[in-house]
Formats: C-alpha cells, sequence, structure tokens
C-alpha cells in the first residue's frame, strides 16, 4: 500500500533528519521533492499543490534553524499533513438504526460483489446478523457469485425476480421480519456511467431508504475513481468510499485525493483477495504506514483474533510488575505465524516495515535468527537487555550464529517500542504490550 510513494517521501524525510540545522533553502528543496513524489503517486494537482503550500506555511513558522530536531520537527508536519488529507479523524459506520441499510455503488468490475461479502463477514465479527441482498440482475452470475461468497461466511443472501428497487425494499421487509440488522445492498454497475444507470440507482434509494451509500473503487484505476466518485455524489449523494486493491500496485493517489475533492470519507478499504483482507480506514494509521512509522494499533486488532486469554492474563501479570522477558517476547512472535500475510503484519511494525517476506519459509526463517539469538542469552540477559554489554553480544553472536549487529538492531527495536509506551497512557501501553510482544524482531 503506497509503497513507491513511502520510499521516496522517507528518502526526503531521512536526509533531513540526519542534517542539524535547516534552512529556508533546504527546506524548499525537500518540499519540491515531496511536491514530486505526490505528484508522481497519481495525487491530484489541485491537491498537491494546496497540501505544499499548507505544509510550508505551518514549517515556516517553527523556527527549524533553531530547533534541536529540525528534521523531526519536518516528520510529524508531514505526518499531520497526510492523516488530514486522508480525512483527518476516522470516521466509522456509526449504527443507529434497526435494520440498518448500507446500499453499495460503483462501476462494474470495482469489486462491489465482493466488497459486500467483506462487509458482511466484518459486521458478524462485530456480533451483528447481517443480510446480503442481490440487486445486480444484469451482470451474468452475479446472484450466484453473492450467493457463493454468502454460503462461504455463513450470512444469508436475499434474492428474488423483479426490479432492482422492488427487491431492495422486500429485504429490508425481510430482515425486519427475521431479526437481521444490518442490510448490505449489492447494485448492478455499468462499465462507464450513464443516465439509465443512475436512475436505478436513485430508485433504489428511494425505495431501501439506505443509513449509507458507500461508493466502491478500485484503486488500480487512479485518478478516473476520483471523477467517478464525484459523479455518484451528484447523483445519489454518497455517505463515503470503499477502496479495493489497495494492496496491489496502486500508487495511492486516488485514496489521497478523494477526501479533499469529493469532501466524503474513506471508511473502509479491502486489502486483499481474502474475505478477512478487509479493514476500517483510519487516516493517521496509514499516514503511518506511508512514512514508515508502522501501525501497531492494526496490528494490535489482528492479534486480538488469535490470543488466549488465559496467556493474555498471564502475560499481563508480568506486564505489570515489569517482568517482560524475552522469552515472552519469542512466545508472541512465534504467535504471528498463526495469522498469516507476514509481509503486511511486518508493514505494521516500526522498523521492520520494510522487511520484504512474502512467504511462510522467509519467515520462519527470521524467527530462527531471533530465537537463536535469545537462546544463547543467559537467564539473565533475557531478563534484562541493559546487561548485554560488548562482550556479552560477542559471546552471543558466536553462540546464535549471527552478528553482533543483529543484536543490536534487536535490542534498538525493544528499546523504540519501550520509548512509544512512554507516549501513552498506562493502560494504553499495557493493552499494546499485552497484545505486541512479538515486536522487537531483526532486520
Amino acid at each position: 500500500m503506497f509503497s513507491d510513494l513511502g520510499e521516496k517521501l522517507n528518502g526526503v524525510l531521512k536526509r533531513l533528519k540526519g542534517q542539524g540545522t535547516i534552512t529556508d533553502k533546504d527546506l524548499d528543496i525537500a518540499l519540491k521533492e515531496v511536491k514530486f513524489a505526490l505528484l508522481e503517486a497519481d495525487v491530484n494537482f489541485k491537491v498537491v499543490k494546496e497540501f505544499i503550500k499548507e505544509l510550508k506555511g505551518e514549517l515556516k513558522g517553527q523556527e527549524l534553524e533553531k530547533s534541536l530536531t529540525p528534521g523531526q520537527i519536518i516528520v510529524e508536519n508531514v505526518h499531520k499533513k497526510l492523516t488530514e488529507l486522508l480525512g483527518g479523524d476516522s470516521t466509522q459506520i456509526a449504527i443507529n438504526a434497526t435494520p440498518f441499510t448500507i446500499m453499495l455503488v460503483g462501476l462494474q468490475g470495482s469489486g462491489k460483489t465482493t466488497t459486500a461479502a467483506k462487509l458482511a463477514k466484518f459486521f458478524k465479527s462485530k456480533g451483528r446478523q447481517p443480510l446480503l441482498v442481490a440487486c445486480d440482475v444484469y451482470r451474468p452470475a452475479a446472484i450466484k457469485q453473492l450467493q457463493v461468497l454468502g454460503e462461504q461466511i455463513k450470512i444469508p443472501v436475499f434474492s428474488q425476480e423483479g426490479k432492482p428497487e422492488e427487491i431492495a425494499k422486500s429485504a429490508v421487509n425481510f430482515a425486519a421480519q427475521n431479526g437481521r440488522d444490518i442490510i448490505i445492498i449489492d447494485t448492478a454497475g455499468r462499465l462507464q456511467i450513464d443516465t439509465k444507470l443512475m436512475d436505478e440507482l436513485k430508485r433504489i434509494k428511494n425505495s431501501a431508504n439506505p443509513n449509507e451509500i458507500l461508493f466502491v473503487a478500485d484503486a488500480m484505476i487512479g485518478q478516473e475513481a476520483v471523477d467517478v466518485a464525484k459523479t455518484f455524489d451528484s447523483a445519489i449523494e454518497i455517505s463515503g468510499s470503499i477502496f479495493t486493491k489497495l494492496d496491489g500496485d496502486a500508487r495511492g493517489g486516488a485514496a489521497l485525493s478523494i477526501m479533499k475533492i469529493t469532501g466524503k470519507p474513506i471508511k473502509f478499504a479491502g486489502v486483499g483477495e481474502k474475505i478477512g483482507d478487509f479493514e476500517p480506514f483510519y487516516p493517521d494509521r496509514i499516514a503511518s504506514r506511508i512514512l514508515g512509522m508502522g501501525d501497531v494499533l492494526s496490528l494490535i486488532e489482528k492479534v486480538r483474533e488469535n490470543e488466549d486469554e488465559k496467556e493474555s492474563k498471564e502475560l499481563e501479570r508480568k506486564l505489570k510488575k515489569q517482568k517482560f522477558t524475552f522469552d515472552d517476547f519469542l512466545s508472541q512472535l512465534k504467535k504471528i505465524q498463526k495469522m498469516g500475510s507476514f509481509s503486511k503484519i511486518l508493514k505494521m511494525i516500526p522498523g521492520l516495515n520494510k522487511i520484504k517476506i512474502d512467504n511462510t519459509e522467509e519467515f520462519d526463517k527470521e524467527i530462527k535468527h531471533v530465537e537463536a539469538i535469545i537462546l544463547s542469552m543467559t537467564k539473565k540477559e533475557r531478563e534484562n537487555y541493559k546487561l548485554l554489554n560488548a562482550s556479552r553480544k560477542r559471546r552471543i553472536a558466536k553462540g546464535s550464529g549471527t552478528r553482533v549487529s543483529d543484536i543490536n538492531k534487536l535490542i534498538k527495536q525493544f528499546i523504540d517500542m519501550n520509548k512509544m509506551m512512554k507516549g501513552m497512557n498506562r493502560s494504553k501501553a499495557m493493552d499494546m504490550m499485552k497484545k505486541l510482544g512479538m515486536n522487537n524482531k531483526i532486520n
């Protein structure tokens, strides 16, 4: 997700962080590079122009030349502006009606049907009772596709013969009578926008009275997605967007432009082909991923799905007594093996997001490196990393078949995570460490 943009921005910011002082000339050169990186990522020109203007205005007023950490100030401001560009505060769906109706719209091929199933699975995991509704009566096998997906996730699919607006209305009545509290309507699309499509969507809207109308966009088509979103918004007034294929080779410009241009937030993102590859869209977390800061909170949510309650309580007890050891860390790291999509998981961990691991074999190899280092430590060393002086590190490197630099990286990542904890309140820090004992892996 935004990998090319992230690499280019990180290249610019890394150079700035290495400078003791930053002049106005340095800043102008850096902002020019940021501008080109955004344009190459297919971000709308007007959006980029405004982004750079606002960023420059804020940085010019912070006396960078007198600051002890000018590079860090710039990074913080870029993160802040990227978060604003992506929508600022996360705008999640608030379920305030029963049944709550969501209507999905978009062009043919944007991934509406698969997205409908992903969205249904997401709400089911939150304890809801979703109902999928097949209102695409034109595309061959569209209804069958939704039914197959519904069977996979054990969620009923409502379908019947008739006009789409009649099907939608009947589905709302069915849901109310059968205890289904979330209705997700899959609508038809076209290869291009036409009046006939918009008229049909208006009729469905009037018939089903949806609480949310979400525009589904294929991130791979770039700026065209933003233009199409504007047209849908003008015709039926969308309430937000869902981007599909954000895990692909898309440059990300559409996602970075759509909020600014339409004024409607991105609410979810499809990040893979599997039904479970779907997540709420958090602007601040995405900005962190782009800038190589990881995304610890999203990783915590993934780990929660795989944690054992008894083990979790024991780990929390150790944390309260400040007895979290490298043994505990290794135990947590091994749990990642059960979570799949290793390369995506690593991108969420600060310090590890640049590692390219695409399969289980490579990931297992990395775990073995960490295990070898930890098992080469004495009991006291595993309990207190501060004991690891130069001679101890050389002994551990020799015993584990690794390098001293590997051990230093492992320790540094442990220290970095501790620093992150200090910026959070105690309850949040406890929660993070309880869920995330695995984030100290070596590069």
